[in-house]
């Protein structure tokens, strides 16, 4: 997120090699994911049991793995299909713009899931602004965040695929994209230096919550710094949005 208008973004053309699995947790993922296929007929109390089962062997499997960045794919991928409201928890300071979240319903959606281990699309739907899609893929030495932004036409917006790359291990739990050098470079030339120092965060907590966290550290250019967070209630997922702008 820039300011409000680009919170949140997910686009292709990023390639990663990503560390294999084993055999046995990409096995527990894709009975999950197929478990959690939408489907129209009345529900089958031995299906969702099922998929509950499925789930949960998701998320043993995601213990199983050794590498934070891994096991914070799996964790996100348990909710591939699904959709969560989500509330501002910490706006600090207000911008003295127009809030662009304030009364709009908040919505993540876990999509793009064809490949889960390499690749996750979570569009961040902001009322009726379907612009916004974050891009979550597995580098060879940890994740990369970009920010997908594009126009209600589908094309790009001038301020498209900023974010950055982990710099450290992370945990399971949470991982941090320090602002990466393309976007520096982004932000320079269409004069949002205010950005330049951008810090993103993810937390996850499978079954109960996730946050996306925007922040940026005291300086000349901020003296107050900056501390945004979004956070989504994964304990009841909501209607799937429209698909997002530009997919």
């Amino acid at each position: 997120m820039i300011e409000s208008r680009f919170a949140c973004g997910c686009g292709g053309g990023y390639r990663a090699r990503m560390n294999k699995l084993t055999l046995p947790v990409s096995i527990a993922l894709a009975v999950a994911l197929a478990a959690c296929a939408p489907s129209t007929e009345t529900p089958d109390p031995v299906a969702e049991a099922q998929a509950e089962a499925a789930a949960a062997a998701a998320a043993a499997a995601a213990e199983d793995v050794s590498v934070p960045a891994d096991q914070f794919m799996m964790r996100l991928a348990e909710h591939c299909g699904q959709a969560f409201a989500g509330r501002v928890v910490t706006n600090d300071p207000a911008s003295p713009e127009p809030d662009a979240f304030e009364g709009q319903a908040l919505v993540m959606h876990v999509r793009g899931c064809d490949d889960p281990t390499r690749e996750l699309q979570v569009p961040f739907h902001v009322g009726d602004n379907h612009s916004r899609t974050w891009l979550l893929t597995r580098t060879d030495d940890g994740l990369r965040l970009k920010h997908d932004h594009r126009l209600e036409d589908g094309s790009d917006d001038p301020v498209t695929m900023y974010g950055g790359d982990t710099v450290g291990e992370g945990t399971s739990q949470r991982q941090e994209f320090p602002v990466d050098r393309e976007s520096i470079e982004l932000f320079q030339r269409e004069g949002l230096d205010v950005s330049i120092t951008n810090v993103w965060a993810m937390e996850i907590e499978p079954g109960q919550r996730f946050v996306y966290e925007l922040s940026r550290p005291v300086s000349d250019a901020n003296p107050e710094g900056r501390l945004f967070q979004v956070e989504f209630d994964l304990t009841q997922p909501v209607e799937a949005p429209p698909t997002p702008w530009g997919y």
